[in-house]
């Protein structure tokens, strides 16, 4: 900046010149630098007051708008915000083999409550219990009147409760959006099904997870976002699954029996067309699982794959296809039936007295215990454990659901010769229905190994051949005579060949040894019997019927008629045809040219 001389020399002369004051001169120049510094430090303090303003007009501006949106936003549980991930909450759908659903998602509420924002919390705390009478209003009231600023209510609630607890008018009750999962069929297939729970929560979504079943098995799968919603598609047939419900419960009524469990199976690609087991309940409102008692006493525990029998004579079918396979045996061949056998400190006796020998075929349809123990002795216990560990009977099942771990076979610790024996008619080794259906279905299908599943198959799924295709065959043979003229004629149905092998053993105790007046009956049976297509089996807990003058609990008067009004029931939505016999017809004599 150019500095002005305050007495400048010139300005000085030109005034005593002319007769001024040159001091005046002085003062003049003093006031105009003075007038020009204060010009430039208030352009200087303006400018600053202006930055300054803009610096907190804009952090006013941020504040305020975090206040708004805090103001209009409703508040999370910390412990769903110290993760820092989102909760993922669409789950795909679960559908039957035709496509219909089985399990989807509904949009549904949660209800949590702010105390500090609730006017009247004792009032609203008697509402919300004679909306919601599980609710102890004692803790209600605790949580509201004390220090707490987040109480969760409700985790689920209906739109119809949504709007009772809107109609209390508190201001401290607020709602949260989340989906649930709904099983639109109640009851129906709900062991398959298994159910789910909350995992993370927050008040805008929840993290569905699975408990069970197939929604604990494909829990990664349903979850997956990558999978674009596509459903996860089973074998089991919604209609057929009905049918087997409702007949199976009328026959586990019918029968005086505890529980009852079957499976309905394709011989050819192991698919599970229907599952049963009783009692059941509703995944929609899974119960707690038992902390007392048996097992089996809970409608959680899953008699198809959870529930290790001895499966009786049903066991005698893969005795007999094992010594023809090996060629010890023919259907001709006479067997010794004296009775009783006796090995050591053991006897092995009839139901009924056979006389002193049988042939194999008729071994089977009387279901002779004597015949059976007698070929399994000619098998010998290194060769028949073999065979049936190629069965699949030896290791739990590959169907895929959590459950199936649970049922292990139990085995002898010592496979000796008495093992052996009774092992041959079903007694010694316990397996689950499920591993009865997979072997049950690898003889009928020629005699390649089934494994079992709950998911739809686009075709045959064989393993390896077990039994040749003549062994297979004439066992289905044999099967079917069972039916026509040994222990399982009540399984006869009109317009379809049935053939199958009935089982009853006693039922074991908790603590070892068996109940004298309590058994396990199962029918395990292959239809059409000429070319089979589907395995049934059918068990019952405990039954009893009484008929012709006495109590019966054996399986051909107890599992077989269930087994009968199941296929007679179910064919026809197989869409198998029944075979109908062509009569004579009257008045009308056929000739040939």
């Amino acid at each position: 900046m150019t500095r002005i001389p305050l007495r400048p020399l010139a300005a000085i002369l030109d005034a005593r010149k002319k007769g001024n004051d040159p001091d005046a001169i002085e003062k003049r120049n003093t006031t105009v630098r003075h007038e020009a510094i204060q010009n430039e430090l208030r352009s200087v303090g303006e400018g600053r007051l202006v930055v300054l303003g803009i610096m907190f007009f804009c952090a006013f501006a941020v504040i305020g708008a975090r206040m708004g949106l805090l103001a209009g936003s409703e508040p999370t549980e910390i412990r769903a915000q110290s993760t820092g991930l989102d909760i993922l909450a669409q789950r795909a759908d679960i559908v039957d083999r035709r496509g219909r659903v089985l399990a989807t998602n509904i949009e549904t509420h949660s209800l949590y409550a702010q105390p500090q924002e609730m006017i009247e919390p004792v009032r609203a705390a008697k509402e919300l219990v004679k909306i919601f009478p599980d609710l102890n209003e004692e803790r209600l009231v605790k949580d509201f009147t004390g220090k707490r600023k987040f109480v969760w209510v409700k985790k689920k609630i209906s739109p119809e409760q949504l709007q009772l607890v809107h109609d209390i008018g508190s201001p401290g009750l607020l709602f949260g959006p989340r989906e649930a999962r709904l099983y639109p069929n109640g009851k129906l297939a709900a062991h398959v099904m298994g159910g789910t729970s909350f995992g993370r929560e927050g008040v805008h979504a929840a993290e569905v997870i699975g408990m069970a079943g197939v929604e604990k098995q494909f829990d990664e799968y349903l979850r997956d976002p990558s999978n674009g919603a596509r459903p996860l598609q089973l074998s089991l047939d919604l209609t057929v699954q009905t049918a087997a419900e409702r007949v199976m419960y009328g026959g586990m009524r019918l029968m005086g029996a505890k529980g009852a469990a079957s499976i309905l199976m394709d011989v050819h690609t192991g698919e599970v067309i229907s599952v049963v087991s009783l009692p059941d309940f509703d995944p929609n409102d899974r119960p707690l699982p038992p902390v007392e008692g048996d097992p089996d006493d809970s409608p959680l525990f899953n008699r198809a794959l959870q529930g290790v029998y001895e499966l009786g004579s049903t066991f005698k079918v893969f005795t007999i296809a094992q010594a023809y396979e090996l060629g010890l045996v023919s259907p001709s061949t006479m067997i010794d039936t004296r009775g009783p056998l006796v090995w050591g400190k053991y006897r092995i006796r009839d139901f009924h007295n056979y006389g002193k020998e049988l042939d194999v075929e008729t071994v089977l349809t009387k279901s002779s215990n004597i015949g059976t123990a007698r070929i399994a002795q000619m098998i010998g216990a290194k060769r028949q454990r073999e065979f049936l560990e190629s069965l699949g009977m030896l290791e739990p099942t590959a169907v895929e659901m959590p459950e199936a771990g649970g049922g292990q076979p139990l085995i002898p610790k010592n496979w000796s010769e008495i093992s052996t024996m009774t092992i041959s008619y079903g007694h010694g080794l316990s397996a689950t229905p499920m591993h009865l259906a997979a072997a049950f279905a690898t003889i009928a299908n020629g005699g390649r190994k089934i494994t079992p599943t709950l998911i739809k198959q686009s075709g045959p799924n064989y393993g390896a051949q077990v039994v040749s295709p003549q062994v297979a065959f004439e066992m289905n043979g044999l099967l079917r005579k069972v039916v026509t003229d040994g222990t399982a004629s009540f399984g006869d149905v009109a317009g379809y060949a049935v053939g199958g092998k009935t089982g009853t053993a006693d039922k074991p105790k908790a603590r070892g040894g068996y109940y004298d007046d309590k058994v396990i009956a199962t029918f395990a049976s292959i239809f059409p019997a000429d070319n089979p297509r589907y395995v049934l089996i059918v068990t019952l807990d405990e039954p009893e019927v009484y008929s012709m003058g006495e109590n019966r609990r054996s399986a051909g008067w107890t599992a077989v008629p269930v087994a009968a009004e199941f296929i007679n029931r179910i064919a026809p939505l197989l869409g198998l045809r029944p075979e109908v016999e062509q009569g004579e017809l009257a008045g009308i004599t056929l000739t040939s040219n």
